[in-house]
């Protein structure tokens, strides 16, 4: 099969380097300002995997022309945080063809509805079907240009849904070719609803943020998660599966799915994390203007929020930490809202109109 991957970071090489190792027809892109990893898998042909991913995946594009990464792709892999969909989707859109699959890895936070209507789409249109997931199928981090180690390689928990949802289920085939053992979901609002982060990384983040600003590093799982983080978070989550439910979809508590997913070895909110094997070792980021904020908060609790609203759930927990947070990075996240049902054009619906748009 021939695959693109759209982005070089630490979730596109390791995507890159599993798709070429499997033996598809493997071509990777990125923005000129991201050029480190590109001009090193230029160099040596392709990309090294360690770790749970074992081997040296041949790539035969790296570059920063996305019109010679695209063509004729049968399948697409955007793999980038939030804030990258929109761009990637900018790029693209002048060559897209007919007939090609693009998956979101991870759609994160809406990204399926955000990438297709950057390309001036209907949701309901099936000439490129837009997919996306609930998480990265790895942890995994660049040790050095061009080269990934995979911690962890995920065998299950990875949720899948197209959009439309009518085309889920052949669609699902094609992510299935690389990562099997997987499960379909209902839509992208389910997906969405399923993504972890915006319920560990803001409440961890929040209540150790005077640990963040001092000097010494720390342990953000390992000495972060404390019994009252952890009632913080399992606060946030069961907001978020009060949403859910009022959509009519059943979701995994977050412990639930770190357990699943053979990160966590206990499926609670305090030693769950802390003594989880698949979180050891990982230090906290240096300071509180970061993705755990910008993205997950930014994007994250702010969509949800909104969500919310929509079907009479109460997110006393969510708004709590939007605010404090907005204080925190002088930014308001209410005000200046970037993820909202309205941005993903699905504003003054009500929830059976949601529901349908994504069908």
């Amino acid at each position: 099969m021939k695959i693109a991957i759209l982005g070089s970071g630490n979730g596109g090489c390791a995507v890159a380097g599993e798709c070429a190792i499997q033996g598809h027809d493997v071509r990777i892109f990125d923005f000129e300002k991201f050029p480190i990893n590109i001009v090193a898998i230029q160099k040596a042909g392709g990309i090294q995997c360690s770790g749970e991913v074992e081997g040296f995946g041949k790539i035969s594009y790296a570059g920063h022309d996305i019109k010679r990464a695209v063509s004729d792709a049968e399948l697409i892999y955007v793999v980038g945080p939030s804030y990258a969909h929109s761009a990637i989707a900018q790029a693209y859109k002048p060559e897209m063809q007919n007939g090609q699959h693009v998956i979101i890895c991870p759609g994160t936070n809406g990204g399926a509805l955000v990438f297709k209507k950057e390309l001036g789409m209907e949701y309901s249109d099936t000439s490129i079907v837009v997919s996306e997931t609930s998480t990265l199928p790895y942890a995994c981090r660049i040790m050095s240009p061009g080269e990934v180690h995979i911690f962890h390689r995920l065998k299950k928990g990875v949720f899948f849904a197209s959009l439309p949802a009518s085309k889920s289920e052949e669609s699902f085939k094609d992510f299935q070719s690389v990562y099997s053992g997987n499960q379909l979901y209902k839509n992208v609002l389910h997906t969405l609803l399923q993504n972890g982060n915006n319920v560990i990384h803001p409440a961890v983040s929040l209540l150790n943020v005077g640990r963040i600003e001092s000097p010494e590093d720390f342990l953000f799982y390992e000495e972060g998660v404390t019994p009252a983080v952890g009632k913080l978070m399992e606060a946030v989550d069961k907001e978020r599966m009060a949403i859910a439910s009022a959509y009519g979809l059943d979701i995994l508590s977050e412990p639930d799915t770190g357990y699943l997913q053979e990160y966590m070895l206990e499926n609670n909110y305090t030693t769950g994390y802390s003594r989880a094997p698949g979180f050891k070792g990982i230090n906290a980021q240096t300071q509180i203007d970061n993705r755990y904020f910008t993205e997950d908060v930014g994007y994250g609790l702010v969509i949800l929020e909104d969500m919310a609203k929509v079907v009479g759930v109460e997110t006393p927990v969510m708004t709590s930490i939007i605010k404090l947070v907005s204080v925190l990075l002088e930014t308001d996240y209410h005000k200046n809202a970037t993820r909202t049902l309205a941005t993903l054009g699905l504003g003054g619906l009500t929830k059976d109109e949601i529901i349908e748009a994504v069908s």
